[in-house]
């Protein structure tokens, strides 16, 4: 077994599941574990560490290969350390099989962290450091929830000229993934006994015909506008809720709606989008927002010098796009320019049996180590 593969069974053992679906106090919860054993392993490889405080008790990790001489750019390697909840205790006990290798977090995002980690500390340890360039590998804290790690760096003005964020892209280089924004639509009625449905005014029923138009007629106009490598922006109705007992007219019905951006939108005009054709159809329904977090999409100039040359390095001629949202966006959106990359398919993560290829964890680790090698 290689050194990235040993390193991801070790971390797949480390439980780092988001506080935020577990019950409080949970031994399973937080990424302590995780972010204290690459600090372990980081100082032996030379690297310098540090915390930087994202949340109560969970800071993101950071740690730092200077170079030779001047700092003149600096390079992030950007995973996050927190994972979904497990269905299975077993979740926890990596397995390797046929080429791939089981357990909680191996696409999303343990991959990514292992072989990034293993990259720079394989560089720590060849002598060979750059001479003008940083490097710092950023365990991110909390993307599986708000991204408060991510946030955190943006709003501290940590400045980087490109940041390397890890998901699982199955190799590729994404510029560009679409942002996120929660809604909520409410309808309401009139309360009144079942028995005489006509004194009252069912507001399930009218949340059933807002439902049926979002889900034709408003997703059909999100697809006359297309990006290049995104396509078009979608809706999903994900959650409804109304009414208290059957015996009772329901006089209040929500329903919550996940609705994905493309680079140019913005929370406030997809929340007035979607109310305009609901009102355009005299459908009466308030819209709101549900997710107060801004999650933008991102949209990196392939032009730019450093990512022109991470795409040359790994032999993609073009760039490409991912369907859901990262902590690039928000990085981007905090001013250091950020491309999605990493071993693993998303379709793998937050599964039961999530697994990842192992030569494909071992690809990118070299991959990463060729880029590496060659910043000045």
């Amino acid at each position: 077994m290689t050194r990235t593969a040993k390193l991801l069974r070790e971390l797949i053992a480390l439980p780092s599941v988001n506080p935020a679906f577990l019950p409080a106090r949970h031994p399973h919860a937080g990424e302590g574990r995780v972010a204290e054993f690459l600090a372990a392993n980081a100082a032996r490889a030379g690297l310098e560490v540090e915390f930087l405080k994202a949340l109560p008790n969970r800071p993101n990790l950071l740690a730092r290969l200077t170079p030779t001489g001047k700092v003149q750019q600096r390079i992030l390697l950007a995973p996050h350390l927190d994972t979904v909840n497990v269905v299975s205790e077993s979740q926890f006990k990596p397995v390797a099989r046929n080429g791939k290798l089981f357990g909680r977090g191996a696409s999303d995002t343990k991959g990514s962290v292992a072989a990034m980690f293993t990259a720079l500390c394989e560089l720590a340890r060849s002598g060979s450091r750059p001479r003008t360039t940083e490097i710092i590998f950023v365990g991110l804290v909390d993307e599986e929830h708000t991204q408060s790690g991510s946030r955190a760096l943006a709003a501290s003005r940590f400045r980087a000229d490109l940041a390397i964020v890890g998901e699982p892209t199955e190799l590729v280089v994404a510029t560009a993934h679409k942002g996120l924004v929660w809604l909520e639509v409410e309808t309401r009625g009139r309360s009144g006994h079942a028995s005489k449905p006509h004194t009252g005014r069912n507001a399930v029923l009218e949340m059933a015909r807002v439902v049926e138009s979002i889900e034709t007629g408003y997703a059909e106009q999100l697809r006359h506008a297309s990006h290049p490598v995104l396509g078009c922006a979608t809706v999903n109705v994900g959650t409804i809720h109304g009414g208290t007992q059957p015996n009772i007219i329901p006089d209040h019905c929500v329903i919550g709606v996940d609705r994905r951006t493309l680079p140019g939108e913005t929370e406030a005009g997809a929340r007035q989008g979607l109310g305009k054709y609901l009102q355009a159809r005299k459908l009466k329904a308030r819209v709101s927002t549900a997710k107060l977090n801004l999650c933008p999409p991102l949209e990196t100039d392939a032009n730019l010098p450093l990512v022109k040359a991470f795409l040359c390095s790994i032999g993609q001629a073009r760039p490409q796009g991912v369907h859901y949202f990262s902590d690039a966006g928000v990085l981007a959106a905090g001013g250091i320019p950020s491309v999605v990359f990493g071993p693993g398919d998303i379709a793998q993560g937050h599964t039961a049996d999530e697994w990842i290829s192992l030569a494909q964890l071992d690809r990118a680790r070299a991959m990463l180590l060729q880029f590496l090698k060659s910043l000045p």
